[in-house]
Parts: C-alpha cells; structure tokens; sequence
C-alpha cells in the first residue's frame, strides 16, 4: 500500500502534484523545477526567465525592505487532494491550530531576498516574489533575537549545502536526517548553528486532532504514519516554530506595550468621555 502522503499527492489538484509557482516552469523540464539545475538553466537562456507582475514587483519590493538573512517566512499553502476538491494544506493548518502550513528560510543573495525551501521535488531556491506567489493566506515572518544573529550564517551554509546536494523530500516524516519535509528543514538550518527552536509534537496531539476523527483514522489506519509519531509544525503563540522565545515577529509586526503613561492617559480619557 502506497504512504498515504504518497497517495495524497498523486491526487493533488490537476493530477500533476505541481504548485503554482513550478507551473511558471515549461512543462516539458524535468526534475525539481527550483532545484540548481533549472535555476542554472534560467541564467544560460536555457529555461526563459521569470515576468515579473505588478503584484510580485510589490512583493520584491516590499522583500528588500524588510527581510535579512537567516528570516523565517511563514505562508498558507494551496495544495489540494481529490482533483482540487480537498484544500490539504488548509486542513493541516486547521488541525494543527496554526494560521500556516509551510516555512522556508531567507538568505538575502545579491541584495535580493530569495527564499530556500522544501517540497515534493526537492530542496528549492526561489525568488521571495516567486514563493510569495504559492500563499493562499496570511503571511508571517520571525528572526533570530539581535543576540543570536552570530548563528545565521550557518543557518544558511545549511541551506545552501542541502539545496546542492537536493536532498529528498520525506514522505513518511521519519526524524533522521536522510530526507526532510518544509518545516523539518526549518527546524533543522537552526539547529545545525545550535540552536532549537522548537519541539516536535505528536500527531495524535494535535491542537484539533479531535475535530477531525475520520483524518486521523486514516492517519492511523490507512498509512505507515502513527498517531505517536512526533512531527515539526509551523505552529501557532503555543507551540511550534512561531512560538519559539528565541525569536522574534518581524511580520505581523508585534503588538506595542502599552506604557503605565499611555495606560493612565488612556483611563483619562475614557473617564473624560463618560463625563460628556
């Protein structure tokens, strides 16, 4: 019996299993469509470059202003199961009690923001205006506390080496390090520089496992995947990689502390309007 990821993926929408972003790529290229072979292709002529849009002109711009090397981006993916009937990555979000379903990692190259990631085909490399392009949701972003900015460049030697190698996609989310799934890559760039950002958490445990009895007996019961099986997530203030203490929001930009002024002014305030 085929993995029931496995399974999954041969059902994503239009049949191919392609995101829309490797559908900026000729359909008859073959491999990961990221990966350093097309991206070696684009810079020869041999694969036509990327046209740029209104909207990703906006993102890159928006990019060059605010992200740095070693950044976490966070987004919610559209990769559909059932020829586009069943919004898989929104599920895994839901069930998971996060707002995201994917990460990647930022390392800024040639004073453009480019984003390396995980997904079926592989390990990419891709424009942060071209991943931009496959989120469906809210967008978020998280750096290394200032103390701990020394660890970003092994975060991305890290990134760098496995992109060159094309390490796997994990199919069966084993922990080792053989193949890896997105935020598994995530976790792991951090702690290949010595830090821990998070802890994995048992599939069985999830925030909203409950909610969803028939997916998690099919977890159980239809793939190798246990309900014990410990996995990392993008998470949400509670757990995951987005509620790590070592880092800190970029975007959505953290909410102001209200000061004992600003609060004092405040009650006046509101005690002068019930004057009135």
């Amino acid at each position: 019996m085929l993995p029931l990821i496995n399974f999954l993926l041969l059902l994503t929408i239009h049949g191919d299993g392609r995101e829309p972003t490797d559908r900026l790529v000729s359909s008859g290229w073959k491999g990961n469509p990221w990966g350093p072979a097309a991206n070696h292709a684009r810079e020869t002529g041999e694969l036509p470059p990327i046209e740029m849009t209104p909207g990703m002109r906006q993102w890159d711009q928006w990019g060059r202003g605010v992200l740095r090397d070693g950044d976490i981006v966070f987004r919610l993916g559209d990769a559909r199961i059932l020829y586009g009937y069943f919004p898989f990555s929104r599920f895994t979000a839901n069930v998971s009690g996060s707002r995201f379903s994917h990460t990647g990692v930022v390392v800024i190259e040639g004073g453009e923001p480019i984003v390396y990631d995980m997904t079926k085909d592989g390990v990419r490399r891709q424009p942060f205006c071209v991943w931009v392009l496959d989120n469906v949701g809210p967008i978020g972003v998280k750096r290394l506390r200032a103390e701990l900015q020394s660890h970003v460049s092994a975060v991305v030697a890290f990134c760098r080496d496995i992109y060159q190698k094309q390490v796997p996609f994990d199919f069966e989310l084993n922990p080792d390090d053989r193949a890896l799934y997105c935020v598994e890559m995530t976790e792991k760039a951090f702690r290949a520089s010595g830090l821990k950002l998070s802890d994995p958490i048992k599939l069985g445990a999830m925030e909203r496992a409950a909610e969803f009895p028939i997916c998690m007996f099919a977890f159980q019961h239809l793939s190798p995947l246990r309900l014990d099986q410990e996995v990392f997530f993008p998470g949400n203030d509670r757990h995951g990689i987005w509620s790590s203490p070592l880092l800190e929001a970029v975007w959505p930009p953290a909410p102001a502390v209200a000061t004992t002024d600003d609060a004092t002014q405040q009650k006046s305030q509101v005690a002068h309007r019930g004057d009135q």
